[in-house]
Protein backbone atom coordinates (compact mmCIF):
# COMPACT_ATOMS: atom_id res chain seq x y z
CA UNK A 1 0.00 0.00 0.00
CA UNK A 2 1.27 3.87 -0.77
CA UNK A 3 1.44 6.69 1.80
CA UNK A 4 0.45 10.08 1.03
CA UNK A 5 3.63 12.52 0.63
CA UNK A 6 4.62 15.55 1.92
CA UNK A 7 5.74 18.60 0.41
CA UNK A 8 5.31 21.48 2.38
CA UNK A 9 6.17 22.37 6.41
CA UNK A 10 5.79 25.69 7.71
CA UNK A 11 6.30 27.19 11.35
CA UNK A 12 3.06 29.10 12.42
CA UNK A 13 4.20 32.77 12.86
CA UNK A 14 3.37 35.50 15.28
CA UNK A 15 1.39 37.84 12.64
CA UNK A 16 -0.89 34.55 11.78
CA UNK A 17 -2.32 35.21 15.14
CA UNK A 18 -5.62 35.93 15.55
CA UNK A 19 -7.63 37.66 18.92
CA UNK A 20 -8.37 34.24 19.71
CA UNK A 21 -4.53 33.23 20.65
CA UNK A 22 -4.55 30.92 17.33
CA UNK A 23 -4.29 30.97 13.97
CA UNK A 24 -6.60 32.99 12.16
CA UNK A 25 -8.65 31.23 9.45
CA UNK A 26 -6.61 32.99 7.08
CA UNK A 27 -3.77 31.53 7.24
CA UNK A 28 -5.32 28.19 7.19
CA UNK A 29 -6.11 29.19 3.30
CA UNK A 30 -2.90 30.71 2.42
CA UNK A 31 -0.85 27.46 3.83
CA UNK A 32 -2.71 25.17 2.05
CA UNK A 33 -2.29 26.78 -0.84
CA UNK A 34 1.83 26.85 -0.24
CA UNK A 35 1.07 23.22 0.08
CA UNK A 36 -0.47 22.94 -3.02
CA UNK A 37 2.05 24.94 -4.74
CA UNK A 38 4.54 22.43 -3.49
CA UNK A 39 2.33 19.50 -5.10
CA UNK A 40 2.39 21.41 -7.90
CA UNK A 41 6.07 21.78 -8.19
CA UNK A 42 6.61 18.14 -7.66
CA UNK A 43 4.45 17.27 -10.83
CA UNK A 44 6.30 19.90 -12.55
CA UNK A 45 3.26 22.35 -13.09
CA UNK A 46 4.63 24.93 -10.70
CA UNK A 47 5.47 28.72 -11.50
CA UNK A 48 8.46 28.10 -14.11
CA UNK A 49 5.94 25.70 -15.97
CA UNK A 50 3.70 28.91 -16.41
CA UNK A 51 6.33 30.81 -17.36
CA UNK A 52 7.87 28.38 -20.05
CA UNK A 53 4.32 27.18 -21.31
CA UNK A 54 1.51 29.97 -20.56
CA UNK A 55 -0.41 26.81 -18.93
CA UNK A 56 -1.05 26.92 -15.44
CA UNK A 57 -3.46 24.70 -12.49
CA UNK A 58 -5.88 26.82 -10.86
CA UNK A 59 -7.35 25.60 -7.98
CA UNK A 60 -11.82 26.02 -8.56
CA UNK A 61 -13.11 24.38 -5.55
CA UNK A 62 -11.98 24.18 -2.08
CA UNK A 63 -13.56 22.84 1.65
CA UNK A 64 -11.64 23.49 4.34
CA UNK A 65 -12.40 21.65 8.02
CA UNK A 66 -11.52 23.46 11.13
CA UNK A 67 -10.49 20.52 13.12
CA UNK A 68 -8.20 21.74 16.04
CA UNK A 69 -6.44 25.28 17.14
CA UNK A 70 -3.07 25.76 16.33
CA UNK A 71 -0.72 28.01 18.32
CA UNK A 72 1.82 29.99 17.16
CA UNK A 73 5.20 28.93 16.99
CA UNK A 74 3.86 25.78 16.16
CA UNK A 75 6.08 23.46 13.18
CA UNK A 76 3.56 22.24 10.77
CA UNK A 77 3.63 19.10 8.55
CA UNK A 78 1.24 18.73 5.55
CA UNK A 79 0.33 15.42 3.79
CA UNK A 80 -0.98 15.85 0.39
CA UNK A 81 -3.13 12.40 -1.01
CA UNK A 82 -4.23 12.55 -4.74
CA UNK A 83 -8.04 11.25 -4.51
CA UNK A 84 -8.41 10.91 -8.61
CA UNK A 85 -7.11 12.99 -11.74
CA UNK A 86 -8.32 12.69 -15.35
CA UNK A 87 -6.48 14.55 -18.66
CA UNK A 88 -7.45 18.15 -17.24
CA UNK A 89 -8.34 17.84 -13.25
CA UNK A 90 -6.86 16.53 -10.33
CA UNK A 91 -9.00 16.01 -6.97
CA UNK A 92 -6.00 16.62 -4.12
CA UNK A 93 -6.75 15.96 -0.08
CA UNK A 94 -4.15 17.80 1.96
CA UNK A 95 -3.92 17.08 5.74
CA UNK A 96 -1.91 19.93 7.89
CA UNK A 97 -0.86 18.12 11.31
CA UNK A 98 1.75 20.03 13.84
CA UNK A 99 5.24 17.77 14.24
CA UNK A 100 4.36 17.29 17.97
CA UNK A 101 0.89 15.57 17.54
CA UNK A 102 -0.38 13.11 14.86
CA UNK A 103 -3.84 14.34 15.19
CA UNK A 104 -5.15 16.20 12.34
CA UNK A 105 -5.59 20.22 12.42
CA UNK A 106 -7.15 20.84 9.46
CA UNK A 107 -7.65 19.16 6.31
CA UNK A 108 -8.63 20.83 2.70
CA UNK A 109 -10.19 19.09 -0.31
CA UNK A 110 -9.31 20.62 -3.56
CA UNK A 111 -10.29 20.58 -7.50
CA UNK A 112 -7.25 21.43 -9.31
CA UNK A 113 -7.79 22.66 -13.14
CA UNK A 114 -5.24 22.62 -16.03
CA UNK A 115 -6.16 25.79 -18.04
CA UNK A 116 -3.71 27.06 -21.21
CA UNK A 117 -2.77 30.89 -21.44
CA UNK A 118 -6.79 31.96 -22.71
CA UNK A 119 -7.63 30.75 -20.08
CA UNK A 120 -9.59 27.98 -20.93
CA UNK A 121 -9.50 24.47 -19.87
CA UNK A 122 -6.69 22.13 -21.80
CA UNK A 123 -5.18 18.61 -21.22
CA UNK A 124 -2.32 18.49 -19.00
CA UNK A 125 1.02 17.44 -21.25
CA UNK A 126 1.73 13.77 -20.54
CA UNK A 127 5.00 14.28 -18.91
CA UNK A 128 2.71 16.06 -15.97
CA UNK A 129 -0.08 13.39 -16.45
CA UNK A 130 2.97 10.71 -16.06
CA UNK A 131 4.07 12.39 -12.52
CA UNK A 132 0.21 12.41 -11.24
CA UNK A 133 -0.42 9.21 -12.21
CA UNK A 134 2.74 7.80 -10.32
CA UNK A 135 1.85 9.94 -7.50
CA UNK A 136 -2.24 8.55 -7.96
CA UNK A 137 -0.83 4.80 -8.32
CA UNK A 138 0.93 4.77 -4.90
CA UNK A 139 -2.13 6.74 -3.24
CA UNK A 140 -4.58 4.24 -5.13
CA UNK A 141 -5.22 1.75 -1.65
CA UNK A 142 -5.06 4.07 0.69
CA UNK A 143 -7.95 5.10 2.55
CA UNK A 144 -10.75 7.51 1.70
CA UNK A 145 -10.21 9.95 4.82
CA UNK A 146 -12.86 10.82 6.60
CA UNK A 147 -13.56 14.53 5.27
CA UNK A 148 -13.84 13.81 1.49
CA UNK A 149 -16.80 14.92 -0.01
CA UNK A 150 -18.33 16.59 3.34
CA UNK A 151 -20.57 19.62 2.39
CA UNK A 152 -22.09 22.83 4.74
CA UNK A 153 -25.72 22.07 5.38
CA UNK A 154 -28.02 22.61 7.93
CA UNK A 155 -30.95 20.85 7.67
CA UNK A 156 -34.14 21.60 7.28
Amino acid sequence: MGAPFSFYKDIVKPEWIDYNGHMSEAYYVLTFGFATEAFLNHIGAGENYRVLTGRSIYTVEAHINYLREVKEGAKLNFVTHILNFDSRRIHLFHTMYTDSNDQAIATTELMELHVDEQPRVSNMPEEILRKVREVFENHRELEIPSNVGRRINIGR
